[in-house]
């Protein structure tokens, strides 16, 4: 029952990350751990070299392919019997493989389930392939959506003026467009570097030296089977490791996924902000309450909840990046524990994936709101009028402008008078006594606009490494 589950990932969000069951949890840990063995059967089989077995027909392969294709909850609950009796989770799995082979023609080859495997050979295959596909079929299409949204929300508000805030106090404008954009523009690379991680696996025995495989069969070319065996599951292979897979890889996936999250949090605590100044509103939905006791509240709660997920998220990834690739001599079993909670990290970033969506969707732009606060903000200009004094030469143009703004509040007539007793062209003077607090904005609408993505991807290096 939802309502007695300790932890919130599979209570009360437990609707929400339904989508990552089938990846990322016990049962699935139990299903890809049946179809390594399946499939390490059948490479066997396929293998002249290997005499004690033959080859398998076409409906006996479908047989040991359905494990895994059809492993339901009816058999995951007969593996959790057989670990009560075992006390071992991997051999579990083993009898309950040759238990579904006893009733088939492949009755005869059950005793080769699990041949010449330590039981790290099944869990590091089949927990690679569990975050593999929890990340591309889940997270990423949740990332990829979210950066899209940025994206439309950055080209709808490309050109809408916003008072840029530098320590916090009012600096040169910027657009709403722009500042959406830079975030999108941000979490699309460290998307790009997650899309690019290797997962890897190793398949050589009880201490990473094939030593049964060598005794069984010592003219059998190990290397190359291990190989084509774990690049046959879509991994890449680790050639030379003790008894577990050493976890770098996921150290790697962990420190980008908590770039990512740092990336997002930064873009939540800034629309909390922009939210709390006016320059969003958020829609109202009936029946929704935001305060037990001031009627009044619409909270930016989901952008809240985003923050607080991916800071436990960031946390979990922090620990395990530094936990999972330590393990003293050949093998400890620490990892066995901080590997059940890799899953628990990726389940609070995509929750917090959710939240921010769900935020994005309930707000929209007050430009009245931004407008009056750059209206209420002409000393901004100070930086345009002091740069083209500047370029005219004019002796201490910073200094003057410091001493006319610095802590003041300027109004237009105050810049206009400053303006005339400039002792530039009339052409420039004109157009700087046009200028406004909304209208400076540089090319933060173009900025807003332009697509960097299909640049970088045009961009041509030669053998040094060095863009041309």
């Amino acid at each position: 029952m939802q309502l007695r589950q300790i932890s919130p990932v599979d209570g009360r969000y437990a609707d929400k990350l339904a989508p990552l069951r089938d990846f990322l949890s016990e049962w699935a840990l139990m299903r890809y751990r049946v179809l390594v063995e399946a499939r390490w059967l059948m490479a066997m089989a396929e293998e002249a070299a290997i005499t004690h077995l033959r080859p398998f027909s076409a409906d006996e392969k479908a047989i040991l392919n359905a494990l895994s294709h059809e492993f339901d909850d009816e058999a995951a609950q007969r593996v959790k019997d057989l670990e009560a009796v075992t006390q071992h989770d991997v051999k579990a799995v083993e009898y309950y493989i040759k238990e579904c082979l006893g009733e088939t023609s492949l009755r005869e080859v059950a005793e080769s389930v699990h041949f010449a495997c330590t039981s790290d050979d099944i869990n590091n295959l089949a927990y690679a392939m569990m975050f593999r596909d929890a990340i591309r079929a889940v997270w990423r299409p949740r990332a990829r959506a979210l950066i899209d949204r940025l994206d439309e929300l950055a080209h709808a508000n490309a050109n809408v003026p916003l008072l840029a805030r530098t320590h916090g106090q009012p600096a040169s404008p910027t657009t709403m467009g722009k500042e959406v954009a830079v975030f999108a523009h941000r979490l699309r690379r460290q998307c790009k570097a997650i899309e690019s991680q290797e997962f890897l696996g190793k398949f050589n025995g009880a201490v990473g030296a094939f030593n049964a495989h060598h005794v069984a069969y010592p003219e059998l070319d190990w290397f190359g089977l291990s190989r084509r065996f774990v690049e046959g599951l879509g991994l890449t292979y680790n050639p030379l490791t003790t008894q577990t897979e050493p976890h770098d890889y996921l150290a790697e996936l962990a420190h980008s996924l908590m770039r990512f999250n740092t990336v997002l949090l930064d873009f939540c605590r800034d629309m909390w902000t922009y939210i709390s100044l006016g320059y969003f509103r958020q829609k109202v939905k009936p029946g929704e309450v935001g305060s037990s006791t001031m009627p009044h509240k619409v909270n930016p709660i989901d952008f809240e909840n985003a923050e607080a997920n991916l800071g436990i998220s960031s946390a979990t990834f922090a620990h395990l990046a530094d936990k999972l690739p330590l393990s003293r001599l050949q093998r400890d079993l620490s990892d066995s524990s901080a590997l059940r909670n890799f899953g628990v990290a990726i389940a609070h970033s995509y929750l917090a994936l959710l939240s921010t969506e769900r935020g994005l969707s309930r707000i929209q732009v007050d430009r009245a709101a931004l407008l009056a606060d750059l209206d209420g903000a002409w000393e901004v200009l100070a930086e345009a009028i002091q740069t083209v004094m500047r370029k005219h030469h004019l002796p201490g143009a910073y200094e003057r402008l410091k001493a006319l703004t610095r802590g003041a509040r300027v109004t237009r007539e105050d810049l206009r008078a400053f303006i005339d007793a400039l002792a530039i062209p009339e052409a420039d003077k004109a157009m700087l006594k046009q200028l406004k607090p909304m209208s400076y904005i540089g090319l933060a609408e173009e900025l807003a606009l332009m697509n960097f993505e299909s640049e970088q991807a045009a961009e041509v290096t030669d053998g040094s490494g060095l863009t041309m």
